[in-house]
């Protein structure tokens, strides 16, 4: 499977890759001048050759991507052990989440200052980037700044919750009642789950609480099952 690769800015008909880019093909695919690449620029797929000095590519031509009708997909997260973020974020990339939003919650263990946030969202762009590449891409998820329960008001969209309340309408039932929106904002909790308050304010908000079924899921494993399902309903 060729190589896909996402450009930092593109000068004549050459894209320039950032360094940990050229290290990957130098070193470690150990390419050869000439040896051919996907590039993403600008949400454009380019098959792309590497040039004599092997420090940037060149194009050979534009590649047709084909769009799906997935929907807008932001998935809202609380802050989890560094292992189970890297896990979410990578496997949420692939199975097309658009924008990560963590957010602190009562229940939350983690806690971040100023400092370690900064380095904590590059880690995670990171992330999202290598996933986007893996999983042939031609974006990269956003993710925001830590937000708080009351950033949430207001979101666009269809909002739901995973929540572990019982008597409410499974993921299935509220998805096939709802396929008209372009956008889904989805809020999962942490190991401890969301608290009374917390998921009493998110329907203030608009949000609907969802149940994935009668199984009690880890945190980590939440966001894969109910993308899964996104995916699986809106496929063609």
């Amino acid at each position: 499977m060729m190589q896909r690769y996402f450009a930092k800015s593109k000068k004549n008909n050459q894209f320039i890759l950032n360094d940990n880019d050229l290290y990957h093909i130098n070193t470690v695919m150990r390419m050869k001048p000439n040896d051919k690449m996907e590039i993403v620029f600008d949400h454009q797929l380019f098959l792309c050759s590497l040039n004599d000095s092997k420090d940037a590519v060149y194009i050979i031509e534009e590649l047709e991507h084909i769009n799906t009708k997935m929907p807008e997909v932001t998935l809202i997260m609380p802050l989890l052990k560094e292992q189970k973020m890297d896990l979410i974020f990578q496997k949420g990339t692939e199975l097309g989440v658009t924008k990560f939003i963590p957010l602190i919650m009562e229940r939350s263990i983690i806690k971040l200052d100023d400092k370690k946030s900064i380095k904590k969202l590059e880690r995670w762009q990171s992330i999202c980037k290598e996933a986007s590449e893996q999983s042939k891409r031609i974006d990269i998820p956003a993710i925001e700044n830590i937000k708080t329960i009351n950033d949430l008001k207001n979101l666009e969209g269809l909002n739901i919750i995973c929540s572990t309340s019982k008597n409410i309408n499974n993921i299935k039932y509220c998805l096939k009642n709802n396929m008209g929106y372009d956008r889904i904002n989805i809020v999962i909790g942490p190991e401890g789950g969301i608290a009374p308050k917390e998921e009493e304010k998110l329907i203030s908000f608009g949000f609907t609480p969802i149940s994935l079924g009668n199984r009690i899921m880890r945190v980590e494993t939440v966001p894969m099952a109910i993308l899964s399902i996104i995916n699986y309903e809106y496929m063609e």
